[in-house]
């Protein structure tokens, strides 16, 4: 007798990269949230791993930034704050900020960060930058608390449209990723891209509403300001946990608008790179 068992050919599992926006599925990432959690874990460690001050870091970089805003343009310059304490008016626009500054420049080394892991491993390349949004998503909470802080000093109480935070941090994720996905993928190819992302980053606070308000933009160049993604999470962020108002519904909805281009032309960049990573990286 002949046994089957032992005849038959063993299974072969061809993995070909899928094309376009099918890089995002969501049960493939899914089924991999183990490697997710251990890269995003990974990243905190090495972060904060023999450091004095550990997470206060944090803290630190915001608050000194709003120190700086404060004397140079909240005293010297006297640039309106929309009846609130300019230290609190700058540093509810830092948060989101940071967010934003920190991942996309770690987003952007990421990939060649993890070039042994890519090289030799399959698994979705997309969860190397998701991953670099985690640690500084846990900065973000650290920092929200003594904004509470902040507010509580001031005697900030928050109002109903509190519960519109959560729409704008998520627009917050989405732009960051979006703008992560851009760079990740071309500083692959291109290694002076993580010289330029800081350039941005520079240049990109100053164009967005962080220590001054949206309105000081002429109105016929409103439409050309909203375009940056960051313009509608940081005046929404603001209304959202200040109360100040009344909200620019027209420029977060352009700011919106440009978020979910920035994502998706983001996501089906790098989907249509990633099948080379592994071969220039």
């Amino acid at each position: 007798m002949i046994d089957e068992t032992h005849s038959r050919p063993a299974a072969t599992i061809v993995i070909e990269p899928s094309r376009g926006l099918a890089s995002f599925n969501l049960s493939e990432i899914w089924g991999y949230r183990d490697l997710l959690f251990f890269l995003a874990l990974r990243d905190l460690s090495v972060r904060y791993k023999q450091t004095i001050l550990g997470v206060a870091w944090a803290v630190l970089q915001p608050v000194m930034t709003m120190v700086v805003f404060t004397i140079f343009f909240g005293r010297m310059a006297a640039v309106p704050s929309e009846g609130l304490p300019y230290p609190l008016f700058t540093f509810a626009a830092l948060l989101p900020w940071q967010y934003f500054a920190t991942t996309l420049t770690s987003a952007t080394g990421s990939l060649v960060n993890n070039t042994a892991l890519i090289s030799k491993v399959y698994f979705p390349r997309l969860m190397v930058p998701l991953a670099s949004m985690f640690p500084p998503a846990v900065d973000f909470a650290v920092s929200f608390i003594f904004l509470c802080g902040l507010m509580f000093y001031y005697r900030i109480t928050p109002t109903a449209s509190l519960l519109a935070l959560p729409v704008f941090m998520i627009l917050a994720v989405i732009a960051t990723l979006g703008a992560g996905l851009w760079f990740g993928a071309m500083n692959v190819r291109y290694r002076d891209v993580r010289h330029v992302v800081p350039v941005l980053v520079q240049f990109g606070m100053f164009a967005s509403p962080v220590a001054y308000p949206s309105r000081l933009v002429p109105a016929v160049w409103q439409p050309v300001y909203a375009l940056n993604p960051m313009v509608g999470v940081i005046e929404g962020f603001r209304w959202a946990l200040l109360g100040i108002g009344p909200l620019p519904l027209g420029l977060i909805g352009i700011s919106s608008l440009a978020a979910l281009v920035l994502f998706f032309t983001g996501l089906f960049y790098f989907r249509s790179t990633e099948r080379t990573f592994a071969d220039i990286i």
